[in-house]
C-alpha cells in the first residue's frame, strides 16, 4: 500500500480559528507571560478536569519535576526507575541528589514496590515512581512504604494525563504529581507541564521557584529559575482541553483495532487494562519474545521502516545504560527493566491515524 510516512505520533491541534480567537485577548492586552489572565484561566480549568485541589503550571514537564524536587527540599538519595524518559533521572541528578534505580513490574512496567525497601538507606529521602504508557503505579503499597520510612513521593505522571483510578484523578496521590504537556502527549500546550498537589502551602513556593525566587520588586527569597508557562501555551491548553475527551475516544478506537489483530499471538505481549483504571490510551507498547515470535524487536522495527512506518523503541536504552550514567550504574541490577527495554516497541498511535494503516501495520508484523 502506498502512503505517506507514518510517524509514531502526531500532535493534536485545534482549528486555527479557535486558537486565534483564544489568543486575540493576549494581543489586545500585550500581557504575554508572567502568569497573566489566560494562564490563570487555564490553571482553574485544569483543576476541574484533573479533579485535583491545586495546579501550578510550568513551561515544560522537566522543569516541573525539577522544581517539585527542589520545593520538597530533598537531599541524599531518591529511589526511581530506569525505565523512563531521561528527564526523570536528570531532574534528580541536576538537584545534586543520587538516583537509586529500582527494577520494574513485568506487567505494568512501573516501579516494583516489592523491591523498594531493600534499596532504602539512611540517606533516602524520596521515591519518584513513573506511571508508564498510562499504566498506574501500585500507589497503595508505594505510599505505605513511604509513610513507614518517612519519605516523600513524587509521581512522574507525564504519561497519565486524564487517567483516573476508581474515579479519582491520578494527580491526587503522593506529595506531588508531575504532568507533561509536550507536543507528543495525549494533551499538549505545545510545550508545557504542571504539578498537582494537596498541600496548598506549596502554591506560593512553587510560584516563587519558577519565577527566579522573586517575591516582590525588592525581595528574592529563593534561588529559583525561569520556568513560567506563557500565555500562548496556556491558550493552546484551553483549546485542546475542550477536545481531549474526543481525542482519547479516537485513540481508544485505534487501540481496540490493534488488539483485534495482535491479541493471542505467540511471542507478542500487549499492554493489559488495569482494573479500576480509566486510561488515556497514551501509547501502544508491544513486547516481542524473539524465541516465541521468531523475529526480534529490532527486526520488526526494520521491516516496518521499509514500508515507511516509523515506530519507537520506548524506553530504550535504559537510563542506567546511558553514557552519562553507566560508569556509576549497571543495568544488570534491574534485569526486568533491561529485558523489557530490549524487546519493547511503541506502535503509531494518534487520534487521526486511519484504521486501514493500523491494519497494514499489523499485517506487516504478522507476516
Amino acid at each position: 500500500m502506498q502512503h505517506k510516512p507514518v510517524l509514531v505520533t502526531r500532535s493534536s491541534l485545534p482549528d486555527l480559528e479557535e486558537y486565534v480567537k483564544e489568543i486575540k485577548p493576549i494581543f489586545d492586552s500585550a500581557w504575554l507571560t508572567n502568569m497573566g489572565p489566560v494562564h490563570q484561566k487555564f490553571e482553574q480549568k485544569l483543576e476541574n478536569y484533573l479533579k485535583v485541589p491545586n495546579v501550578s503550571l510550568f513551561c515544560n514537564g522537566h522543569l516541573s519535576l525539577f522544581i517539585a524536587i527542589k520545593a520538597l527540599r530533598l537531599s541524599g538519595e531518591v529511589i526511581t526507575t530506569p525505565f523512563s524518559f531521561a528527564s526523570t533521572t536528570h531532574a534528580i541528578a541536576d538537584n545534586g541528589l543520587r538516583p537509586v534505580f529500582c527494577d520494574i513490574d513485568p506487567d505494568t512496567y512501573t516501579l516494583d514496590p516489592q523491591k523498594i525497601e531493600s534499596l532504602i538507606t539512611r540517606h533516602t529521602t524520596a521515591i519518584i515512581p513513573v506511571h508508564v504508557y498510562g499504566n498506574v503505579c501500585n500507589m497503595e503499597v508505594i505510599e505505605s512504604i513511604a509513610k513507614k520510612h518517612n519519605l516523600k513521593v513524587i509521581y512522574d505522571a507525564a504519561h497519565a494525563f486524564g487517567v483516573e483510578i476508581n474515579g479519582e484523578g491520578i494527580g491526587n496521590f503522593g506529595d506531588v504529581s508531575m504532568f507533561s504537556f509536550h507536543a507528543t502527549k495525549v494533551f499538549n500546550t505545545i510545550e508545557g507541564g504542571a504539578l498537582t498537589y494537596r498541600d496548598k502551602a506549596l502554591k506560593d513556593l512553587l510560584y516563587n521557584l519558577k519565577n527566579f525566587g522573586i517575591t516582590s520588586q525588592t525581595t528574592v527569597e529563593d534561588i529559583g529559575t525561569n520556568a513560567k508557562m506563557n500565555e500562548f501555551q496556556a491558550a493552546m491548553g484551553i483549546c485542546n482541553l475542550r477536545h481531549v475527551d474526543d481525542e482519547i475516544k479516537k485513540r481508544k478506537r485505534i487501540v481496540e483495532r490493534y488488539w483485534e489483530h495482535l491479541e493471542n499471538i505467540p511471542g507478542i505481549k500487549l499492554n493489559p487494562q488495569q482494573q479500576g483504571v480509566k486510561t488515556n490510551y497514551a501509547y501502544f507498547p508491544v513486547v516481542f519474545d524473539e524465541k516465541a515470535f521468531g523475529k526480534s524487536r529490532d527486526q520488526v522495527v526494520d521491516e516496518l521502516a521499509k514500508e515507511k512506518i516509523f515506530v519507537r523503541k520506548y524506553f530504550y536504552p535504559l537510563i542506567n545504560d546511558y553514557e552519562c550514567y553507566r560508569s556509576i550504574y549497571s543495568s544488570k541490577a534491574t534485569p526486568i527493566a533491561k529485558e523489557i527495554a530490549d524487546s519493547v516497541v511503541t506502535l503509531p498511535l494518534f487520534a487521526d491515524l486511519e484504521l486501514n494503516i493500523v491494519d497494514e501495520i499489523c499485517e506487516i508484523i504478522l507476516q
